[in-house]
């Protein structure tokens, strides 16, 4: 339990800190799942460079590491080259 003020502020801003990072990763996790689920290229070339500023954001503000934001982009990339 926080034993002064300070603490206590700092216990809310973790929270809302925790809820706004939980909001980004979870939309930047359905638009990868968005574009791995379609099966029309031009669409998903379409979409990937949004999804790529995307991960880029996370991985730039600490959310997620930049070695995963390589890997996921990369993966796209791989997923979007083998639809015909």
């Amino acid at each position: 339990m926080a034993n002064n003020a300070s603490a206590e502020k700092c216990i809310r801003q973790s929270e809302r800190h925790r809820l706004h990072n939980k909001y980004y990763a979870k939309t930047t996790r359905n638009a990868i799942r968005a574009i791995r689920n379609t099966t029309d290229k031009k669409a998903a070339e379409a979409g990937a460079p949004k999804v790529y500023a995307m991960i880029d954001k996370l991985a730039k503000v600490g959310i997620i590491h930049k070695n995963k934001a390589a890997n996921l982009k990369s993966g796209i990339a791989l997923y979007i080259n083998k639809l015909a």
